[in-house]
């Protein structure tokens, strides 16, 4: 039976802890944010496989590509899963990077995908290289799995850098993918600029995203894949129609409300992120004797590293109700811990860092 490796990165969707410090999103929108009189009209039939025409419009206008390279996915991980699956089948080559999110990760696995990999450390700054990566391709390679800003790290990747790696690809792999995550790409701090976005690097650039991590939409489970290869997006518009015919018609329509009021949206979490990446490196600099840190790009999420005993630490802080993102679900080194910032308001967000001050002070 072929299965999913199980990791504790499920613990997530657990029970809510008194100070929640794990999660890698901003604050959740509310149902009254998007619901509109004429949802009420809408029919609850099938949508379309390739994703309702208003919603693809929309995310086609932020690419500056057409709608019809657009596929709109149940979530950015069942787009990737669809990519990983019609690229690497019979146990396909993929290069990515350690640390990596775990569901991706998975969805190789379960694939027997020949999976190389480009380790990226805390000491280096979780930095990916154009020359590191080329030297993890093959002839055989057919995709290539980055992630920018990453997760767990918020480290981005250059575009210049995103160029040479097209380029090294042309040289060595040129019938190969390269999928590049952009989940956090719009997800700035404050009058930060936004990243552009990498499909326009190549013909066979893809871009993954989704609602759920910049724009607080976790519960629409709406993604997409971008790509401006026609016979890509045809195969991937068939795979979404074999796995799940469609994405839900009522989800599509709020997602497309959410699309409307994305600048004030997007203003407003800017704003509360750099406060709370503010309050981060504050409690970073004042701890700077037991913890340090990679400072993020972009996102709700960083990397703090413990210069404590991590068993004793981890146990400290689940004890104070703290629940954290281990380093090792991403593959990294035991000392190491995802930081969410970017989900409880200010008040929570230095309550609960209080609460892991008094953690790491007592594994010291």
């Amino acid at each position: 039976m072929a299965t999913f490796p199980r990791n504790e990165i499920m613990s997530l969707t657990a029970e809510q802890p008194v100070h929640d410090l794990g999660e890698s999103y901003g604050p959740d929108l509310r149902l009254a944010d998007v619901l509109t009189p004429e949802l009420a009209d809408l029919e609850l039939g099938y949508g379309t496989s390739a994703g309702d025409p208003r919603l693809r419009a929309a995310i086609a206008e932020r690419h500056g590509v057409r709608p019809d390279q657009v596929v709109v996915t149940v979530g950015g991980m069942h787009g990737i899963f669809l990519l990983s699956y019609l690229l690497l089948e019979r146990g396909g080559q993929v290069v990515t990077t350690n640390p990596l999110f775990p569901n991706t990760r998975n969805i190789y696995a379960s694939l027997g995908a020949d999976v190389r990999v480009i380790p990226l450390t805390f000491d280096d700054g979780y930095r990916v290289t154009a020359d590191a990566v080329r030297a993890q391709l093959t002839p055989e390679t057919k995709l290539v799995s980055l992630t920018t800003p990453q997760n767990p790290s918020g480290v981005a990747i250059a575009r210049e850098t995103l160029q040479d790696i097209v380029i090294a690809m042309g040289e060595v792999c040129p019938d190969a993918y390269l999928m590049v995550d952009e989940t956090y790409r719009v997800a700035s701090y404050g009058d930060d600029p936004v990243a552009e976005t990498a499909v326009h690097l190549g013909a066979r650039v893809v871009s993954v995203a989704s609602l759920s991590k910049c724009h607080g939409a976790a519960g629409l489970r709406i993604g997409w894949v971008v790509s401006t290869d026609d016979e890509l997006v045809d195969q991937l518009t068939t795979g979404k129609f074999s796995t799940v015919v469609s994405a839900a018609p009522v989800t599509e329509a709020m997602a497309v409300r959410v699309l409307e009021q994305e600048d004030q949206i997007l203003g407003a979490r800017r704003s509360w992120l750099a406060e709370n990446l503010r309050i981060a490196q504050n409690w970073v600099q004042e701890n700077s004797d037991v913890v340090e840190w990679v400072r993020p790009d972009a996102g709700a999420l960083c990397v703090v590293r413990l210069k404590v005993d991590p068993v004793r630490f981890k146990q400290e802080a689940a004890d104070r109700g703290v629940r954290l993102a281990d380093g090792g679900w991403f593959g990294d080194e035991a000392r190491v811990f995802r930081l969410g910032f970017g989900y409880p308001a200010a008040g929570e967000l230095k309550a609960a860092l209080d609460a892991l001050r008094e953690a790491v002070r007592a594994a010291h």
